[in-house]
């Protein structure tokens, strides 16, 4: 890139003419004003020496033998490329149309013959100023492309690292159908989705105020906060804090995510859903039914931790059962009309879905015919999330260390959660993450947190709160079940739940045992259904009977104690990642 030239610089100046005189002249009085001359007596010479000396700016006659002045011109200006070179015409004609052939050429200007010396000067200086105006202008250009490309290979590089963070976890299910089309290299809109140790699988969608780099900014600890606390069994609610918190603290003011976290649980076949700032979702029975689901929630970032509420609405889903969700570039679509999608597309795209066609299409299809041509003017992010039965989901493989031969294997615990901290806090994910020291057991995660949470939310629900599972089994009684949660949560004083965690090493691999224990009355375990066989037990059955039947196949044995309100279970490893396949037995 040249450097910029003053304006007060000595000029490099070309001069052609076939008149031996008039250039002697035109030469001598440039060279007065302190400029450096080249001369040519044609058109031939004139291209062949600005080839040679690049001058600043060109003085050619129209009239020459061999190349005339137009022709001239013509090459020069094709030599000159981007950089300006004032041509100015020298000659005697005076004929409009001789004059515009001229300009035509490629002139800039003229100079009548015979000379004079003041004219010329103002003429140099007026073009020469225009010409440095051009290479600044120019400069500046190059600069900006150049800034420009770099800011790319930049962001190509952030992009890398940013999709290494937030990565599509497992949207790539059966189960889950996504479109996401970002208006720039980064994306506004963001789309989360992790299976749950214990089953059933969490997805979060977000839209950060702006697009781009800026809107991306928030999305890199959004995704690691998610994938993060998703993998060592934290709910929904729990993330949601803390995603809230992070926002607050790092985001300026007027930025913020409206955002949904959906939890699926494919066993009790319900989902839990906290929506803030995004459109209204929709679950869709297999029957064609549509259940709005508006958004209930402030945004995340806005709000303060102590002010932030994280409750999720229950809602009972069967298999077959579709969850659509989206952000608000799919209302904001528009067409060329200067008309948007809105809501009432979405309500038209599935009034109108035919047999056999799923409504996540139905309603692409019909953001497409609408927007045409036109270009996306927001982030645009649509979700289906179908319910499937427990057994057709499989979660991601495992990528825990598979080493046994380190971190503690001898090891005893108790921890104990009491009173109101029981309606406030989970124990789980800090009861797997102290189980998971073990590096054998990190291969099985899922099976350790399955046992866990089925031991804590039978002592929370079916101990302390003295809820009965039949409610579950109508959708009535569902909605029922977990309002009386709700308000028995709050009176939980003088209430426990104590677990005691034992892991010891065995020649071929180690044992866990693990003992729960609750203030509630207990049950009359020697008669309960699931305990005296292995079928599913009835609607008459008092404790959580799938619960005890997932304890039974897992571990090694199921014991209980006292009242029923003292469960112990033994778990079983070993070093070749083989589960063993004895159905467990029950003691008393």
């Amino acid at each position: 890139m040249e450097e910029p030239v003053a304006e007060n610089r000595l000029l490099r100046i070309l001069i052609a003419d076939d008149s031996d005189s008039d250039r002697l002249i035109l030469k001598t009085m440039l060279k007065r004003l302190g400029h450096e001359v080249f001369d040519a007596a044609n058109g031939l010479e004139a291209v062949a020496l600005f080839r040679d000396t690049a001058p600043d700016i060109v003085l050619l006659d129209a009239l020459m033998p061999r190349m005339d002045g137009m022709e001239a011109a013509r090459q020069i200006k094709t030599r000159a490329g981007q950089r300006m070179v004032p041509l100015i015409f020298l000659t005697s004609l005076s004929e409009a149309d001789a004059l515009a052939r001229c300009l035509e050429a490629g002139g800039d200007d003229f100079l009548s013959k015979p000379y004079n010396r003041v004219i010329i000067e103002a003429k140099i200086n007026a073009f020469n100023r225009m010409r440095l105006m051009h290479q600044a202008l120019s400069d500046q250009r190059d600069m900006i492309g150049a800034r420009n490309q770099q800011l790319l290979e930049e962001q190509e590089v952030a992009k890398r690292v940013f999709d290494n963070v937030a990565h599509p976890g497992c949207l790539d299910a059966a189960n889950i159908r996504y479109h996401a089309s970002p208006l720039s290299v980064f994306n506004g809109d963001v789309l989360f989705a992790s299976p749950r140790p214990a089953g059933g699988m969490l997805v979060f969608i977000g839209d950060f105020t702006g697009h781009g780099l800026p809107a991306a900014i928030g999305a890199m600890p959004v995704a690691e906060i998610f994938y993060g606390m998703a993998s060592k069994g934290f709910d929904g609610a729990d993330i949601l804090r803390e995603i809230n918190q992070k926002l607050k603290r790092i985001l300026p003011t007027g930025m913020f995510c409206c955002g949904a976290m959906i939890e699926a649980d494919f066993k009790l076949n319900q989902l839990q859903i906290w929506s803030g700032g995004l459109p209204d979702g929709w679950l869709i029975r297999s029957n064609g039914e549509r259940l709005v689901l508006p958004s209930r929630h402030l945004p995340l970032g806005i709000l303060p931790p102590d002010q932030f509420d994280a409750g999720m609405d229950t809602i009972g889903a069967m298999p077959g059962n579709r969850l659509l969700m989206m952000t608000d570039g799919v209302l904001e679509s528009g067409n060329a009309a200067g008309e948007v999608f809105g809501e009432a597309g979405v309500i038209h795209a599935l009034d109108s879905v035919h047999p056999g066609q799923h409504q996540f299409d139905a309603v692409i299809d019909a953001v497409h015919r609408f927007t045409g041509s036109q270009k996306d003017g927001d982030d645009v992010t649509l979700l289906s999330l179908e319910m499937v039965d427990e057994a057709g989901f499989s979660a991601v493989p495992d990528r825990a260390m598979p080493s046994a031969l380190a971190g503690p294997t001898e090891w005893r615990c108790v921890y104990e959660i009491r009173e109101q901290t029981l309606g406030d806090f989970s124990p789980l994910p800090l009861l797997l993450h102290i189980c998971m020291e073990v590096p054998g057991l990190r291969r099985k995660s899922g099976e350790i947190y399955t046992l866990l949470a089925e031991l804590y939310n039978n002592a929370l629900e079916h101990g302390v709160l003295e809820l009965p599972s039949e409610w579950k089994h109508t959708s009535d009684g569902f909605d029922r079940y977990y309002e009386e949660r709700r308000r028995r949560l709050g009176r939980t004083e003088g209430h426990f739940i104590r677990f005691s965690l034992h892991h010891s090493m065995k020649p071929s691999g180690g044992r866990l045992r693990v003992t729960c224990e609750d203030s509630g009355p207990g049950f009359d375990f020697r008669n309960h259904p699931v305990l005296v066989s292995d079928k599913e037990p009835g609607a008459a059955a008092r404790y959580a009977g799938r619960g005890l039947l997932l304890l039974k196949r897992l571990s090694e044995s199921v014991t209980f104690h006292r009242q029923g309100n003292h469960v112990e279970i033994i778990y079983d490893w070993d070093f070749s990642g083989i589960a063993s396949e004895q159905g467990a037995t029950v003691q008393s």
